[in-house]
């Protein structure tokens, strides 16, 4: 097992760990985490022997071979799968000394070294030599690696592939304790779904640092949370943990408040006696009393991090229109590369889509050419009048001004408002202080992420594209963008591996596949299915095989095409008539129970505590015993009539 006992740890002036305790049993499957800078990473240098604990102790099995992911990859000409396999060291190593004893000179060779020979063989067979190559390839493909690719030198690929590789080879060496800091970062859906499923299944002991609730939810069985320089354990995975660690926080301010008034009780007492004679001793002892008390320090969980889109102005429908459109790129040479054909697309008003696809498919060419930054090779594209689009992507960070601050690109973005009013829309996206005129230079990925969606939000989009917007935030700015687009009045197309992300935000998805977007009918557990049946080769029913294509229509006169437009326009403006009345009264019903449920809550909070059953208080009780009932009588009442309006609202949506 890993046992940590007392440890203590700084870096710098800044301590990480302070008698710190936790014990992981060989064959647990750990999620580590923590706030960013708490110290997750430097616990992993801890594990790898990179680093020493300043006081305690780190215990690991002596003989435990454990594995992590580089995290540089040298620009070599060896390929692809010969470098994954060089991360099993003890088989190279293997291979190495056979070859030198084969290439010895045979009329000199001699007993010890023919039985040295066949040890190796026998050692070879043992450490899965034969199997090696297909077990590379294995894991190259469920990484997105097409076959091709596997034969290319490790140079050709850009950084974020040469992680893949990385991690690939912390995956083919055998361990005993397998070390994983975001092995999620760069990874499409399809892949973390493929890795999810090989970590379920390793046999020895896991730690991830992982930012993705799904995945952890998926993976590991244990979580460790560092906080306030100490790790505690918690059984269960992710979302067990956020319960068990709600009540606990409950439980911990209650006990702090209590203490609070003790504390405040035996304060007043030798405020008023400790300069009497007579009540001296006893003012003495309760001072002894005050000085033993254990100081429980308020609960401090992370100040959640909120905020929100601006409800826009007006917004068209339908927002766009493509039809029978080509996306992809013009070369340099005029040649023209497709990536997506035949795109019959309407976006209306309000939709939201998950838009799914193994990597490479064409989701980003899709997102970016719905954005306007690639024109369409073929077909026809229709934007409506009044069309505001917030589109964001990864390569927008770099577009930032490093040398400039947060402040000077709101400033730029709005030149007529007041700078404080700036101030103040930028501090609801974290961006407090001095860091709002501070350059951009050293901000983290998640930070500059942060900036960027606060530039979407302030130009009130009616059109949301997000091409993977988690990438580098923590757990709770992906929880707050979660809550932000939750309840984004606009319409919204997501690309994101984050599952939590997706299943909160979209209503509907579609799926980027050879070379065709298609609506996709299931769920994200479907998804899953499809693209492990995929793998197999099988046909998925969500998706109609190419053999099931419609027919071409008819060609139609342009005069009846414009009717036909002309009547289906006709009829989404009768169905939004009906539906938005509805949806109206649904949306105030919830802001009415929301009032009412933290108003219970209050309730219940203060008759939870002994002080309001004191003698003195009765009217006080009274009162608030009245208020419970009516406010439970008016929940009642609202809930009742939110579930009228939701099944008339389902009863409209399907006429």
């Amino acid at each position: 097992m890993i046992r940590l006992q007392s440890m203590s740890l700084a870096r710098g002036v800044k301590p990480l760990f302070d008698r710190a305790d936790l014990v992981i049993n060989a064959g647990e499957h750990v999620g580590l985490i923590g706030a960013n800078g708490s110290g997750k990473t430097t616990l992993f240098a801890l594990l790898l022997g990179r680093l020493h604990a300043d006081a305690g102790a780190v215990e690991l099995p002596p003989r435990w071979r454990v594995a992590h992911v580089a995290q540089e990859t040298p620009a070599l000409e060896r390929a692809a799968l010969d470098y994954v396999i060089d991360g099993d060291a003890a088989l190279r190593a293997l291979e190495a000394e056979l070859a030198a004893l084969e290439a010895g000179d045979a009329a000199h060779d001699d007993h010890a070294r023919g039985n040295r020979i066949a040890e190796l063989h026998a050692l070879l067979d043992d450490a899965g030599a034969y199997t090696v190559r297909p077990r590379a390839e294995q894991l190259l493909t469920g990484l997105g690696f097409a076959p091709a690719q596997m034969a290319e030198p490790v140079a050709s690929f850009s950084g974020g592939w040469r992680m893949r590789l990385n991690l690939a080879q912390a995956l083919i060496c055998p361990s005993d304790l397998l070390l994983l800091d975001e092995p999620t970062n760069h990874l499409d859906l399809d892949a973390i779904l493929w890795l999810e499923d090989w970590l379920r299944r390793y046999p020895g002991t896991l730690i991830i640092i992982s930012h993705d609730r799904d995945f952890l939810d998926g993976a590991v069985g244990v979580i460790a949370h560092i906080d306030q320089q100490k790790i505690r354990r918690y059984g269960g995975n992710y979302s067990q943990f956020e319960v068990t660690r709600a009540m606990a926080l409950t439980l911990g301010q209650a006990a702090y408040e209590k203490q609070q008034r003790e504390r405040a009780h035996l304060q007043s007492f030798i405020d008023r006696f400790k300069a009497k004679a007579t009540k001296a001793k006893q003012a003495q002892s309760r001072m002894k009393m005050l000085a033993k008390m254990e100081e429980l320090a308020p609960v401090h969980a992370a100040s959640p991090f909120a905020f929100e889109f601006r409800e826009p102005l007006a917004s068209p429908n339908p927002l766009l229109v493509i039809e029978d459109g080509v996306a992809g790129y013009t070369l340099d040479d005029g040649a023209r590369k497709p990536v997506v054909s035949g795109i019959r697309f309407t976006l209306a008003s309000g939709q939201r889509i998950g838009l799914l696809g193994v990597n490479g498919a064409g989701k980003s060419t899709l997102i970016k050419t719905i954005a306007g930054e690639l024109p369409l090779i073929d077909g026809v594209a229709r934007f409506g009048k009044g069309l505001v689009i917030g589109y964001f992507a990864q390569h927008q960070l770099e577009m930032l001004r490093h040398d400039e601050s947060p402040l000077w690109h709101m400033a730029r973005l709005a030149p007529n408002v007041r700078e404080q009013e700036l101030r103040n829309f930028l501090g609801g996206f974290n961006f407090p202080g001095e860091m709002v005129t501070a350059p951009v230079a050293p901000f983290s990925g998640g930070e500059k992420a942060r900036l960027a969606l606060a530039l979407i939000a302030w130009q009130r989009p009616n059109l949301l594209l997000l091409d993977e917007p988690t990438n580098h935030l923590d757990l709770e700015t992906r929880e707050a963008l979660t809550v932000a687009l939750a309840q984004f009045e606009g319409t919204l197309v997501l690309v994101s591996h984050d599952r939590h992300l997706l299943r909160a935000t979209t209503e509907e998805f579609a799926i980027v596949s050879s070379g065709r977007l298609q609506p996709f009918d299931g769920d994200l557990e479907d998804y899953r299915e499809w693209l492990f049946a995929t793998r197999l080769g099988k046909q998925d029913a969500r998706l109609p095989a190419p053999a099931a294509a419609p027919a071409a229509p008819a060609p139609q006169s342009a005069a009846a095409r414009q009717e036909q437009k002309r009547a289906e326009a006709e009829a989404r403006q009768r169905r939004a008539a009906r539906l938005k009345p509805v949806e109206a009264r649904i949306k105030r019903l919830e802001e009415q129970m929301a009032k009412l449920q933290a108003r219970k809550a209050e309730i219940d909070g203060r008759l939870a505590g002994p002080e309001i059953y004191e003698d003195a208080r009765k009217e006080e009780l009274k009162s608030l015993m009245i208020d419970q009932a009516y406010v439970a009588r008016e929940l009642d009442a609202l809930e009742s009539e939110w579930l009228e309006k939701q099944a008339e609202l389902e009863a409209l949506q399907a006429a």
